[in-house]
């Protein structure tokens, strides 16, 4: 714990490379002024490095790029594996872990061991690993890395510690699982097939025990040969050609017949008294033709025969759908006696399995349900129906229903708000799923004391949001809004709406909203806001509309010379359009010549509409067309519900709306807000007339964004990373300098000021997260623009140098080449109590506007406080020159009081609009404040501003503007995300670079507490998603369809084994049915069967060291692995690493003291032997 007390006729930093001196602290060294100031500020931090620690708290959503299927019967836990090396384990609700290959390799295969707690993955680097799931953070015990050969087939039988292991040379080799060394016994490819045989058999596609005898391995190849061996006598029992290529094989329970899927869409039975052709061949898609001949049918990569006691067997199969019908979605198939039901499904089938009774392969199957895993979806089918009904998925798989493009994360939310969201979001669910329980009910999970109401709010690219329960690790879908319903839908060839008619017009940007008050605002990609209010009623409600002309001055771009006289800026109140109900405007109104002027990009409902209960439309403002130039994109947007004012800008300038009166307040360029203060000399220079001209390439930008983008973007929303090279080499060359487009001047598009990287912004201050998005963080979705934009600012050779540059190259933010081609974008907004001049004795709202070039601006407001007279009479706003100054885009502002608490924007308590009228209790507007001064004992005090920028942080004392104190965050990098968060009952400042670096900075003092290297490379999707919280939490979008949960607090590592759920859960081993006498006798000696006999290194020797490596696990928690600096980290490491150890400790524990125990009572028993038997001669024993 330690004090900070700094005097204001000193101007001290925290870093000794401040830069005091330099003009970004000039104007903050302000003259004393009369306004009352303390003497000192005298500020007790509580916050200490031992207080943060960062891990991976929980994943959530649907693995991306699925590749295998495992499920344990017994344990009743399903795994999914991923291509990028990922396997996620899930249970019931709550019971849900994501573990990690550290080589990042796809996984090939999954084998649980069955009722033992306990995974194998083959992965595509040939190794096979086997997890531990009886920790409630997997751990890898051991891996086999096959040096020479490449893994295709794995198989595992029931109850058994040998696993099999085909190869691509068609080898079979044995794998020990407890020991997880190779044996020496090997089903060589040469000696299973017969000698005479020219070709070779191609890699082992299957691999299975017979249940009649589980010393018979059936052994298929994909050429179409299949083998049985005899293990014991290390011979072929039989041998089978076909001449299609083999795809699976399942056996009938009875172990007599086996059932193969082939590569022309057939499916062959085969008797194992008669192996010398298939007793039948069918074709369950293939109809004959006119001439006779069968249609050509699609592989059939999978099939399933399973038995059923009361009725008939189940065939279940993927693929074998015929060629000939287009556009044909992927089926299941599922054969049950005559009847055929075929299944479509929305994207491809990566994997399916039947799930059954029992674990014994020897037994009547029953199966109850199919586990479908597809590309993107997860789906399980009820078997014991004969409509074949899906379940309804309790995990959230449909976070990516629709691409995500920007992400919000409240924590410590008002408790009533998640209730009322789950209640209005129930009446909208989908039904006609089964009846049944979900059928994957493994582990145990309960709801642990270290939870608190948390919403997690996603935006996506077609104009819907959905708020999610995050309370307690877990994730549920309370509430959906779609905002394409306030617009009419485009139709083909009308005018402008021919342009229009493209697949995300209304992405979603930001959102902001104030869980109080619930008022929820929204940003939309066609330069358009949404504002919502929350009711439970319904309501008939005509949405009010605004257009705002917010176009820069035409010289303030390179513009022809005969154009440098068309200004589209006036005196701010005459060029403010008055507020009215939207009507649609033709694409030529303006111009005869067809160019658009003054209309917005899409038409809102000018009619009645019925709303129903939730969140309903109130205002939309739209951006408008301005001489064939489309609206530029809004980087920034604050919403007071206490103020009844929302506020945005963009690269042109700055809006303020009043939503309550519907009237536009406020609208002037960037330029225009400093008025005779402006920081930049800005010289005068004639236009080049060799440039391209303004509408030009503008129009390129948002109409190519119409047209031919159209093909791209799905693509670039699914991904939000997945650009093409030149993308990524736009991205990466303006990722060098935070404002490389307005030092160099070229602001040539819409996207030219690209939107920061996912700040969802909320009206509650530093409370909560929000979204602003800023300089190089451009929306992934407009491509074209980016590359017109390109094509003028950047000089071929920087694309091919920047192709080889990561995101997190440092960019050089030179703001001393500020020239007459600069574009200043507003960055960050912030309504609140605060000084706007210096000379103010009292706290005032105030706008509080951070720019692209580091510059901070305050603009005081004067708005009515009695409720009539806030109807009536107007905001007065006036920019009153107060400027301060950073290094870089400004990204995040915060506001403590003088004993360093966080002071919370004001709000207005929510009331329902649409309630019924109550005469005894008129309808009052009921406002929260919280004042800088209501926590003094003096009026007047003053209060701290927390002002952080892509470079650096400052604290500023108002209203003497004084910097306090300074912290340069990074010099070689540049911060994505910063927030003003509460953790451990204290307040700091949390920053995420684009060099994957999480720091903590403690507040005011700008102390550095925490610098983690998370991420080794930030790709832009985590740029643009990346969110922090209250509480030590933050998210991001790890995949296009999972978000991951971190945690930087060590109190909530401490607490996270306490929080996750239990995998692995005691349970008996069902026992085998009895077989009865004569199926004993009959079926062979099956259960005499000694693999450890046939297999171990008595018997079949060592393997050959060369052919495969055996690499011990590491004993931590995978994941948890993170680079941290210093000592701290390795301290809280090591804590970690002896949690997770504790119950495993324990129980070593207790069977030292019970051996410590036997062994004093042995010791007893012998002396007392002794004692008995000491003089007693030979003979008398």
């Amino acid at each position: 714990m330690k004090k900070f007390r700094k005097v204001l006729d000193g101007l001290t930093t925290s870093s000794p490379g401040g830069t005091i001196g330099s003009p970004s602290c000039g104007s903050a060294a302000g003259t004393p002024t009369a306004a009352p100031t303390p003497k000192e500020i005298d500020v007790q931090e509580t916050l200490v490095s031992e207080n943060f620690q960062l891990c991976k708290t929980v994943r959530h959503g649907f693995p991306y790029q699925p590749t295998a299927l495992a499920f344990d019967p017994v344990q009743k836990i399903l795994a999914i594996g991923s291509r990028s090396g990922g396997v996620r384990i899930l249970g019931r609700p709550g019971v849900d872990c994501y573990c990690q290959h550290e080589s990042g390799a796809a996984v090939l295969q999954l084998q649980f061991l069955i009722n033992e707690g306990a995974l194998v993955t083959a992965c595509a680097d040939d190794t096979l690993h086997l997890w531990n799931l009886r920790q409630r953070r997997p751990a890898v015990l051991h891996s086999l890395k096959f040096n020479r050969e490449r893994i295709t087939f794995c198989h595992l039988p029931f109850q058994s510690k040998w696993l099999y292991v085909g190869t691509e040379r068609g080898n079979t080799h044995i794998v020990n699982i407890e020991s997880f060394v190779l044996s020496g016994y090997v089903i060589m490819w040469n000696k299973a097939i017969e000698l005479s045989t020219k070709t070779h058999p191609g890699p082992v596609v299957h691999l299975s025990d017979s249940p009649k005898d589980e010393g018979k391995l059936l052994i298929g190849f994909e050429s179409g040969t299949i083998v049985q061996w005899d293990l014991r006598g290390k011979k072929a029992d039989f041998r089978i050609y076909y001449d299609e290529a083999i795809h699976s094989v399942s056996w009938h329970h009875e172990g007599k017949q086996f059932m193969c899927s082939h590569s022309d869409g057939s499916l062959t039975m085969w008797n194992l008294r008669n192996t010398t052709k298939p007793f039948q061949v069918t074709f369950p898609h293939g109809k004959i033709q006119k001439d006779g001949r069968k249609e050509s049918c699609k592989p059939i990569l999978k099939v399933e025969y399973k038995t059923s006691r009361n009725s008939e067997p189940f065939i279940i199969f993927s693929g074998g759908l015929s060629y000939d019908k287009a556009g044909r979605r992927p089926a299941l198939t599922i054969m049950h006696g005559k009847a055929i039901t075929v299944l479509e499904m929305d994207y491809p089938i990566v994997e399916f399995m039947a799930l059954c009774e029992t674990p014994y392969n020897n037994e009547v199957q029953e199966p109850y349900a199919v586990v479908v895993l597809l590309e993107k979806d997860l789906i399980v089918v009820d078997l014991t129906q004969s409509n074949f009904p899906v379940f309804e998925n309790p995990y959230p798989m449909d976070i990516h229903e629709s691409p995500v493009t920007c992400t919000a994360y409240f924590a410590e939310c008002p408790p009533d708000i998640i209730p009322i969201l789950y209640s209005i979001g129930a009446k909208h669910k989908k039904t006609g799923y089964s009846q049944k329980e979900w059928p994957v009910s493994g582990g145990t999970w309960t709801l642990g004391s270290h939870t608190y109401p948390e919403i997690i709010i996603t935006g996506h690219a077609d104009g819907s949001i959905k708020f999610w329960d995050a309370s307690a690790i877990t994730l549920q879908m309370l509430y959906k809004v779609k905002t394409s319903k306030v617009f009419e839908k485009p139709k083909p060839g009308e005018g402008r709406a021919a342009e229009l008619v493209e697949e995300d017009p209304f992405a979603i940007q930001m959102v902001s909203w104030c869980p109080q008050s619930r008022i929820f605002c929204v940003v939309g990609i066609s330069a358009h806001i949404i504002l919502y209010r929350f009711s439970k009623y319904d309501a008939n409600t005509q949405i009010v509309s605004l257009e705002v002309r917010l176009q820069c001055e035409s010289e303030d771009v390179i513009t022809p010379s005969e154009n440098e006289n068309n200004p589209c800026f006036s005196e701010p109140g005459s060029h403010s359009p008055q507020p009215h109900h939207q009507h649609p405007a033709s694409p030529s109104s303006g111009t005869p010549e067809g160019i658009k002027d003054s209309i917005p990009c899409l038409k809102v409902k000018d009619r009645m509409v019925r709303v129903p209960p939730g969140y309903q439309a109130e205002l939309v403002i739209q951006l408008l067309w301005v001489d064939g130039e489309p609206p530029q994109q809004i980087t920034s947007l604050d919403i007071n519900s206490a103020y009844g004012l929302l506020a945005f800008g963009n690269c042109n300038g700055l809006a303020v709306v009043d939503y309550l009166q519907k009237t536009i307040l406020l609208c002037m360029s960037t330029l225009d807000l400093y008025g005779a203060a402006d920081p930049y000399q800005r010289l005068t220079r004639s236009p080049r007339r060799n440039r391209q001209s303004t509408s030009e390439f503008c129009m390129r930008g948002l109409s190519n964004f119409y047209s031919d983008s159209k093909k791209r973007i799905r693509t670039s929303y699914q991904s939000l990373t997945e650009l093409s090279d030149n993308q990524q080499s736009i991205d990466m060359e303006r990722s060098k300098s935070p404002t490389s487009d307005h030092v160099n001047g070229h602001c040539t598009s819409p996207t030219s000021q690209p939107c920061s990287a996912g700040k969802p912004r909320v009206p509650m201050g530093p409370e909560g997260p929000r979204l602003t998005r800023r300089g190089p963080g451009r929306p992934p979705f407009r491509k074209a623009q980016s590359a017109a934009c390109m094509e003028i600012s950047l000089p071929v050779s920087h694309t091919e140098e920047s192709r080889e540059n990561s995101f997190s190259r440092s960019r050089s933010s030179s703001v001393s080449s500020i020239d007459r081609d600069t574009k200043e974008a507003i960055t960050t907004l912030q309504l609140g109590e605060s000084y706007g001049r210096k000379s103010d004795a009292v706290p005032t709202p105030c706008l509080w506007v951070g720019t692209s070039l580091g510059v901070v601006l305050l603009i005081p407001m004067s708005i009515p406080t009695d409720q009539e007279e806030r109807m009536e009479e107007p905001v007065t706003i006036g920019p009153s020159g107060a400027i301060l100054m950073l290094k870089g885009s400004v990204l995040r502002f915060g506001f403590l009081d003088c004993m360093g608490a966080l002071i919370q924007s004001p709000y207005e308590v929510w009331r329902d609009a649409n309630a019924p009228e109550d005469p005894d209790r008129p309808r009052k507007r009921k406002l929260v404040h919280f004042s800088p001064s209501s926590s003094q004992d003096t009026c007047g005090e003053g209060h701290l501003a927390v002002v952080c920028s892509e470079r650096q942080a400052k604290v500023f004392l108002m209203p003497s503007q004084s910097c306090l104190f300074v912290h340069n965050i990074t010099e070689s990098s540049f911060v994505l995300r910063a927030d003003v968060v509460s953790v451990c009952n204290s307040v700091c400042l949390a920053c995420f670079c684009a060099n994957g670096h999480v720091m903590t900075l403690s507040l005011p003092s700008l102390r550095p507490l925490m610098d983690i290297n998370y991420l080794p490379l930030t790709d832009m999707r985590i740029a643009r998603t990346f969110c922090f919280t209250n509480g030590g939490q933050a998210l991001y979008l790890s995949s296009p369809t999972e978000i991951q949960r971190i945690t930087y607090s060590q109190e909530m590592c401490d607490n996270l084994q306490e929080m996750l759920g239990e995998l692995f859960t005691p349970i008996e081993t069902p026992e085998a049915q009895n077989r009865g006498f004569l199926k004993g006798f009959f079926g062979g000696n099956a259960n005499t069967f000694d693999r450890e006999e046939l297999f171990g290194e008595a018997a079949a020797g060592k393997a050959s060291r060369s052919l495969a490596q055996h690499i011990p696990g590491q004993a931590g928690v995978e994941g948890m692995k993170v680079a941290a600096s210093g000592v701290v980290g390795d301290l809280a490491r090591a804590r970690i690493a002896l949690d997770e150890r504790g119950q495993r400790l324990g129980e070593l524990e207790e069977r030292t003291a019970l051996m410590m125990t036997s062994a004093e009572t042995f010791s007893k028993h012998a002396h007392e032997l002794m004692l008995k038997c000491k003089d007693k001669k030979w003979y008398q024993f």
